[in-house]
């Protein structure tokens, strides 16, 4: 015998809420964690000061984090679908270098987590780089993030699988990025201000994407 419609969107209502209550239990969790190693450093904070602070038991931030360091890169999986999600994405006619010359610059003018260009940053950066742990992870992640997208140009590009093209272009424009970022963390960490610094990395951003444009040219383009 089926259910009534009335009840099965009861039982539709509870998985949405219970749902949705994992979801902020999660993240409230990750946002007093985050505070705590920002305010302490990543090594003198352990779990267990994380699910006090939260009012949760060591179990629990253990169910929604499988290590510390998932605690303080709790958006990784975002990150690291989010180049190959925007490749696939692109417009017509767009290259790869275009496409990330493109979306870096428009991070600048938006203030973007993902360029480091926003007030705060150099917080975020002194806490990884004070960590092994949390420099460790982020490699890690970056890695990731490199090999999707190599992935995604093979794909696009039909390259055979003993190509090297795809992996070198993800490499290139992956540490385009990164070194990019760090000029702002390491510009930020030095006292500079958005301001006094905002001229300087759009001329250097701006460099960077001409020398890949001169040797990937029109690598990827979409038909």
């Amino acid at each position: 015998m089926s259910k009534h419609p009335a009840a099965i969107g009861a039982d539709d209502l509870e998985l949405g809420l219970r749902e949705r209550k994992k979801r902020e239990t999660r993240l409230r969790i990750a946002d007093i964690a985050t505070g705590l190693f920002m305010m302490r450093g990543f090594d003198e904070v352990t779990v267990a000061d994380v699910a006090r602070a939260a009012d949760v038991s060591v179990n629990t931030v253990f169910n929604y984090f499988k290590t510390k360091e998932d605690l303080f890169f709790d958006r990784q999986e975002e990150i690291v679908q989010q180049a190959a999600a925007a490749f696939r994405d692109r417009g017509p006619g767009e290259s790869a270098v275009a496409l990330f010359r493109r979306r870096f610059f428009e991070g600048l003018d938006e203030g973007a987590y993902v360029t480091g260009f926003h007030e705060g940053s150099e917080i975020w950066a002194r806490t990884v780089r004070d960590s092994p742990a949390l420099v460790a992870r982020q490699r890690e992640i970056g890695q990731q993030t490199e090999d999707l997208l190599a992935g995604m140009l093979a794909e696009e590009t039909g390259a055979d699988p003993d190509d090297i093209a795809p992996r070198l272009v993800a490499a290139m424009l992956m540490t385009a990025q990164y070194r990019l970022v760090n000029e702002v963390l390491d510009r930020k960490l030095a006292g500079e201000t958005l301001e006094e610094m905002r001229e300087g990395i759009y001329a250097a951003a701006a460099r960077v994407y001409d020398l890949l444009e001169q040797g990937i040219g029109d690598y990827g383009t979409k038909k």
